[in-house]
């Protein structure tokens, strides 16, 4: 198997879009020689705990409404292209997502980690949940078939929050400064949502020199 390493936040609409994009190719591709791991890059790291109100976060990250629009209309238009939907609409608060990032390190001890990423970004992009809120987090764990009870009382905790926070820190000292980031059998790097058919010569020529 080959590492694919992927530094991503679930609150990145490239990242929800350049997952959709890979699966499709792995899903062409039921042979492919990754091993996916899933890496914590929070885009607000100084994020208040509770999060902010997210229309008022966009206006003053571009610099006002009518530019988060026109940002936001791109984002829109490349979602769709890729077969997904976004609910801006519903999309109410932008949350903190140190504890996401938790709750996506504890799906990868079960192995459940994909499914968690996947259940984040719908749980955020299409029904507008609050990712940072720890009973929301808690059920989308046992959406996952994790231990919803578990993950309730260790989000409660401060379980592997400094060991995200350093991996994190780290992740940008390495040069990661932007998501999603690919990282192929920790040598070759890929910044941003690539298409289905870049994965999918990638995972042939990978084949072809097996």
């Amino acid at each position: 198997m080959i590492r694919l390493d992927i530094f991503s936040d679930p609150v990145c609409p490239w990242c929800y879009i350049g997952k959709a994009l890979l699966d499709r190719a792995l899903e062409a591709h039921p042979t492919h020689p990754f091993a996916v791991a899933w890496h914590p890059f929070q885009l607000n790291p100084g994020m208040p705990k509770e999060g902010v109100d997210r229309a008022e976060y966009l206006e003053a990250k571009f610099g006002g409404k009518l530019a988060a629009v026109q940002v936001y209309a791109r984002v829109e238009a490349a979602a769709a292209e890729a077969g997904l939907v976004i609910d801006f609409a519903a999309m109410k608060r932008m949350p903190n997502t140190l504890d996401a990032h938790r709750l996506i390190h504890w799906a990868g001890l079960e192995g459940k980690q994909s499914a968690a990423v996947s259940a984040l970004f719908r749980g955020f992009f299409r029904e507008g949940l609050d990712i940072g809120d720890a009973a929301t987090l808690a059920r989308i764990a046992g959406s996952v078939g994790m231990d919803e009870g578990l993950t309730a009382r260790l989000l409660a905790s401060d379980a592997d929050r400094d060991d995200l926070i350093a991996r994190d820190i780290d992740a940008r000292k390495k040069g990661v400064n932007a998501v999603p980031t690919y990282l192929i059998a920790g040598q070759h790097v890929l910044s941003g949502a690539q298409p289905t058919e870049l994965w999918g010569r990638i995972i042939d020529d990978l084949a072809a020199q097996a």
